[in-house]
């Protein structure tokens, strides 16, 4: 039986030595989860960035020489895949980029992808990603989407009933925002990350926190007797590099 897996993160790609971008610990991490670690089928979706050209040649340039089977999906300006759910549903890992998630999940939806993600963690592959491919799979949390001021979306796909914050620690509007969410309850119980740290998730249940560096961690935030929030930090599992 498969285990429905999401890894959502304030991490991923990192700069290369030779390459533009290399897989950080976190995304290895998720290569680590899925059911063909050693020949993984990966597939990166850069919706969230509107499906820069260049994009593609970084990740395809940063497996090289790994026995990774790397592959773009994109949407703009029309799909590049005949049938998307056939190649995301064959994926063994698909990672999804930062950028704009109230755009990503607008996208989605008109294309069906909504759909087909739930299918395919059903399915056991490992959906993972990046600040809006942390977010989006969350039911929402505060987001630049729709400007420099912070905002809440409450429309993502909810496979984890939670919130989620990202970045936490190098965007400072981002925490008092999450707390305010869940406070009034516009936000569940809700999950955050700093910068180099993972949620891991094992079906809807949340697992354990994991980092890329030192000094940074993971947060639960919870709705408090008196209509405030409390804040737990959750120490992360570190990495190997």
């Amino acid at each position: 039986m498969t285990t429905p897996r999401i890894l959502a993160t304030s991490g991923g790609f990192r700069p290369g030595s030779w390459t533009t971008w290399k897989p950080g610990p976190l995304m290895q991490a998720a290569i680590d989860l899925s059911a063909r670690p050693d020949a993984a089928r990966f597939c990166y979706l850069g919706t969230a960035m509107g499906d820069r050209p260049e994009v593609g040649f970084n990740v395809h340039e940063a497996f090289y020489g790994t026995t990774v089977q790397a592959s773009v999906a994109r949407v703009l300006p029309s799909p590049n895949i005949a049938n998307l759910r056939e190649h995301l549903l064959g994926q063994d890992v698909i990672w999804v980029g930062g950028g704009s998630v109230a755009g990503l999940l607008a996208l989605w939806r008109l294309h069906g992808l909504d759909d087909v993600m739930r299918e395919a963690w059903e399915a056991g592959v490992v959906l993972a990603g990046v600040s809006a491919g942390s977010l989006c799979w969350h039911v929402g949390g505060p987001t630049d989407s729709f400007g420099p001021d912070l905002r809440a979306v409450t429309n993502g796909l909810a496979l984890l009933p939670y919130g989620n914050g990202v970045h936490y620690d190098s965007e400072p509007g981002r925490r008092p925002l999450l707390h305010s969410l869940v406070a009034d309850e516009t936000l569940p119980t809700s999950y955050a990350t700093d910068d180099g740290v993972g949620l891991l998730y094992e079906g809807t249940e949340f697992v354990e926190a994991l980092s890329d560096r030192d000094g940074v961690a993971a947060y639960r935030v919870e709705r408090d007797a008196a209509g405030g929030a409390i804040e737990t930090r959750i120490e992360p599992r570190r990495l190997p590099e």
